[in-house]
């Protein structure tokens, strides 16, 4: 009969012994964790502030305070692990939400001028379909830029894209157009409802885009056409 302990030993072979780390070393991991990069961008302040109050008592501890007593490891090491949890918990939807990219404007139809979405978007408010008028009425805001040469026809653009795009050509509209790129963002993610005030705002953006002449002053021309 094989002894349980070879028997353990057979089944078990690749189980390390458990990690048993001192004080110093506690502490060295605890600061290496928290200090990655994706904690120091993302983490919000009263994180901060838990951090530096966390690190000034790590540091208290190199003096004679505990007086070398063996609970000073167990409880250094429970503490960096619980701080070390709740900072992936806060960090790690803000990173993915970070990660979540601006919708394309258009999907496909090249040939279809800025009328067509306007009169889209026209048909759509008259039955209510506040959705279909949002979409098709900020489609019309970026056609309409394109075939004015205010900005380069570019294939997969996105509504942030466009937004800043026109956001140099036409400065002072810059705040609206970000606004109409967001409700065109939430629409079409399909998490956001939008309402007959969010095609009026994106249906008053068109109108007084259409009446506005760029003036590109002092702005980077990347993406923008070359003004004739």
């Amino acid at each position: 009969m094989i002894p349980v302990s070879a028997s353990l030993a057979l089944l078990l072979p690749a189980i390390e012994p458990p990690v048993d780390p001192d004080r110093g070393e506690a502490q060295r991991w605890a600061a290496e964790e928290l200090s990655k990069q994706q904690y120091a961008s993302a983490k919000p302040s009263w994180i901060g502030e838990v951090w530096n109050q966390f690190v000034d008592w790590l540091r208290s501890l190199n003096g004679d305070s505990m007086g070398g007593a063996n609970i000073g490891v167990p409880l250094i090491g429970v503490l960096a692990v619980v701080l070390i949890v709740v900072a992936v918990m806060v960090v790690r939807p803000r990173l993915n939400a970070r990660k979540k990219a601006s919708a394309k404007v258009f999907d496909g139809e090249p040939t279809v001028d800025a009328d067509t979405f306007r009169a889209r978007a026209s048909a759509a408010a008259s039955r209510e379909d506040w959705q279909t008028a949002v979409v098709e009425q900020f489609r019309a805001v970026v056609r309409s830029a394109e075939d004015r040469a205010v900005i380069d026809v570019q294939a997969g653009r996105t509504a942030d894209e466009a937004a800043a795009q026109l956001g140099r050509a036409f400065g002072d509209a810059s705040s609206r157009l970000e606004e109409a790129a967001r409700i065109f963002d939430g629409v079409k993610y399909g998490k956001a409802t939008a309402t007959a005030s969010d095609h009026a705002a994106v249906l008053s953006l068109d109108t007084g885009l259409s009446a506005m002449k760029p003036d590109f002053a002092g702005q980077s021309a990347n993406g923008l056409a070359v003004p004739r």
